[in-house]
């Protein structure tokens, strides 16, 4: 009876020593970490062992028992799958909630307004999140807006510009699907407002439909070919001017050369046309001016086939609502914007002021002086005067 006893009482310590152990490892931070920090990948539908085998091997926590035990505690919970970025000691119950909770390691990449898929495939190899080859061959690929956009040639215009949290190593097919899907969520957005004639985020107000008639604007945008048109438009008026208060005014500018039957002579198709074929060298020629490609508005008439960029909401709103001018032609004016102008007289005129300004000059010359008032002689016109005559003797 004695021995039994002493029995018990060494497994009821063993017991409670071991319950100590495993309230200390999963209570108390385990070891410093490198400088860099720990990464692990949690699969999808893995066991809490299995989670507890992968942080221990790593170094994260101090027990993966302990961790199991922990973890089907709260059978309730799941862990969820991603990668996990551990920069900091932690206790193996904060990690169970870090992992619970969805605390994936993303970092924020950004598409701005106008950028082409060679612009974001670029970007995205520069800051390591996947080559550039697999974010072009993934957006080569139409059939995420085929129901959008039954023409669409590739996912050109339809990848909305936002900042996106990615993981370190993003699959290029399941970005171009968040980013066609942020670009769906936009557009539905913009009919809504157009719809109700709401303010757009740029100011501009929608207007509305008179009793009884249907809104242009609104049947265009539930026409998959009108659809593909704004979008495209949208896409030049983005890449030709930075200042939303021209965009109405570029989007004009087109609608009007398209009336008239004149070509755009858009420079940016032509660099979209190159680029497609890889001979853009990153200033555009004279000869580039007559490179055969359909996205070549000096050599083909109409729009292009499709977007050369991806537009942001302002754009949009541009090619929905363009301003009502008889503009048929601008040009730069080295502070950013345009001059204007309805005459190709007055065009050129504009593109000696433009040069004048590249010049280091003011944009139009200094008026002439003021002529003399009849009856007197201006200084320079009595010494002319004087010198004609002495040349006459």
């Amino acid at each position: 009876m004695k021995y039994f006893f002493y029995l018990v009482l060494l497994v009821v310590l063993a017991a409670g020593c071991y319950a100590a152990w495993m309230w200390y490892s999963i209570t108390q931070p385990y070891q410093d970490f490198p400088k860099e920090g720990v990464f692990v990948e949690i699969p999808h539908g893995a066991s809490p062992r299995f989670v507890g085998y992968l942080l221990k091997q790593d170094g994260v926590i101090r027990s993966k028992l302990a961790f199991e035990i922990y973890a089907r505690r709260h059978a309730r919970r799941t862990l969820r799958a991603g990668e996990y970025f551990f920069d900091h000691r932690m206790t193996g119950r904060d990690v169970f909630w870090k992992i619970v909770s969805g605390q994936i390691y993303e970092q924020p990449f950004t598409v701005r307004e106008g950028e082409t898929i060679f612009d974001i495939a670029r970007d995205l190899q520069a800051g390591k999140f996947m080559p550039a080859g697999d974010f072009l061959f993934a957006a080569s690929d139409p059939s995420l807006i085929r129901d959008f956009v039954p023409e669409a040639r590739t996912l050109e215009g339809f990848l909305f510009p936002a900042t996106y949290e990615l993981p370190r190593h993003p699959v290029a097919s399941e970005l171009t699907a968040q980013m066609v899907h942020k670009f769906k969520e936009e557009w539905k957005r913009i009919d809504a407002s157009e719809a109700n004639g709401q303010t757009a985020s740029d100011g501009q107000t929608a207007e509305k439909t008179p009793t009884g008639a249907k809104d242009q604007n609104i049947s265009n945008m539930e026409s998959p070919t009108a659809r593909l048109r704004i979008v495209t438009l949208a896409s030049l008026v983005e890449r030709e001017t930075p200042k939303p208060e021209e965009r109405p005014m570029v989007a004009n500018v087109f609608n009007n050369r398209l009336r008239k039957g004149m070509r755009l002579q858009c420079d940016p198709t032509v660099i979209y046309g190159l680029e497609r074929m890889g001979r853009y060298q990153g200033t555009l020629t004279g000869k580039d001016l007559t490179f055969d490609s359909p996205y070549n508005t000096y050599e083909h008439g109409g729009l292009p086939p499709g977007p050369i960029g991806n537009p942001g909401e302002a754009s949009m709103r541009a090619a929905l609502h363009p301003a009502e001018t008889n503009f048929l032609y601008f040009v730069a004016n080295t502070q950013g914007g345009h001059f204007f102008s309805s005459t190709l007289e007055e065009h050129n005129r504009n593109v000696l002021r433009y040069r004048r300004l590249l010049a280091g000059l003011p944009a139009d010359p200094p008026p002439p002086p003021p002529s003399a008032k009849k009856g007197q002689t201006t200084p320079a016109a009595h010494q002319q005067k004087q010198q004609h005559r002495g040349n006459v003797r």
